[in-house]
């Protein structure tokens, strides 16, 4: 299976003509909104967290303010189970989610849990994955790196915020694959919390590359801290992102496109649900979403209800393919 199976199924997902939903069941309204980002502070659940909570507030989507609480560990496995395992009714919660949740419900990685134990809410967009290096590093593209790895593997340290195995390090794995590095378990991949994190130990010193979000890069490329390298997108995008190089205009053929949104506690009453479905879609369908998305370097990709829940469980089968034909998955 090639990568641009994935690429295939969000592509086609995305243009889905989402039914209008009806008004959320007036019967219930969040007391108190929350939502759960599964990392610390600066990567990019905490982006659609915040982003989302405010957005939310203001076109008075919500009845207060969004709570954002940051609950990091195991590649979200931790906030999954407090989820599953102590919060299973709350009505408030939401969750950030992104590829990296589906990878790694995909690799069995939560232990005893299921992507069937939360209900999957809606995308608010999808998020191209960058490979960048500090800004003084004397790396200056993607071929670059990929021929130090080539060279001696245990050179180079690349960080990203999700696990071992999860979203982070399948991207610049599927560059490496597209490079023609010969055994890709060789590239040497620094799990953090977030991707926050990672950047921090790239400026450190620690690390020679960052893999990553747009969303998570974008502060510290304005910043003058970092350069991308490689965008995972299939062409170069408008806008304050056009300078960034594509890997595929470098010779290498990567893709790495991570959706964003929400799942919600698996017994969530009907008209919870339906109410966070219908401001998930009401958002998304705003200028005010629009115009974020833009700024943010987010593409389209509108689903909600049944047909994001549908969407999580081809990207789940998609995913378990492409980790057993690189070795993560036997």
């Amino acid at each position: 299976m090639q990568f641009t199976t994935i690429r295939r199924g969000l592509a086609a997902a995305a243009i889905l003509a989402c039914a209008p939903f009806a008004a959320a069941a007036q019967d219930f309204t969040p007391e108190t909104p929350e939502c759960i980002a599964p990392a610390n502070p600066g990567g990019g659940w905490d982006f659609t967290c915040r982003q989302v909570g405010k957005t939310l507030q203001d076109l008075g989507l919500i009845p207060s303010t969004m709570q954002v609480v940051n609950l990091s560990g195991g590649g979200g496995g931790v906030a999954f189970a407090e989820v599953v395992n102590k919060r299973s009714d709350d009505n408030d919660l939401i969750v950030a989610a992104s590829s990296a949740t589906a990878t790694r419900l995909a690799q069995n990685a939560f232990p005893g849990n299921t992507m069937d134990e939360v209900r999957w809410v809606g995308a608010i967009g999808a998020d191209y994955g960058v490979i960048a290096v500090a800004a003084d590093s004397g790396i200056a593209t993607l071929p670059d790196l990929m021929e130090q790895i080539k060279a001696d593997p245990t050179s180079i340290s690349i960080g990203g915020g999700s696990a071992v195995g999860g979203w982070d390090h399948l991207k610049v794995l599927i560059a490496a694959q597209r490079a023609g590095v010969e055994d890709v378990r060789k590239v040497k991949y620094i799990a953090f919390a977030g991707g926050g994190e990672a950047v921090t130990q790239l400026l450190a010193g620690s690390l020679q590359a960052f893999t990553g979000d747009l969303s998570e890069a974008q502060g510290f490329v304005e910043s003058g801290d970092i350069k991308v390298i490689a965008l995972l997108a299939p062409d170069r995008l408008d806008g304050d992102f056009a300078d960034l190089p594509t890997a595929r205009e470098q010779g290498i053929d990567a893709i790495g496109a991570n959706w964003r949104g929400f799942y919600a506690p698996g017994n969530m009453s009907d008209a919870a649900y339906d109410y966070w479905v219908s401001r998930i879609d009401t958002l998304y369908d705003s200028d005010e979403w629009k115009t974020i998305m833009a700024s943010n370097g987010l593409a389209p990709l509108d689903l909600q209800g049944a047909e994001f829940q549908a969407f999580v469980t081809e990207s789940v089968q998609s995913i378990q393919d492409l980790s057993r034909e690189i070795g993560i998955l036997q």
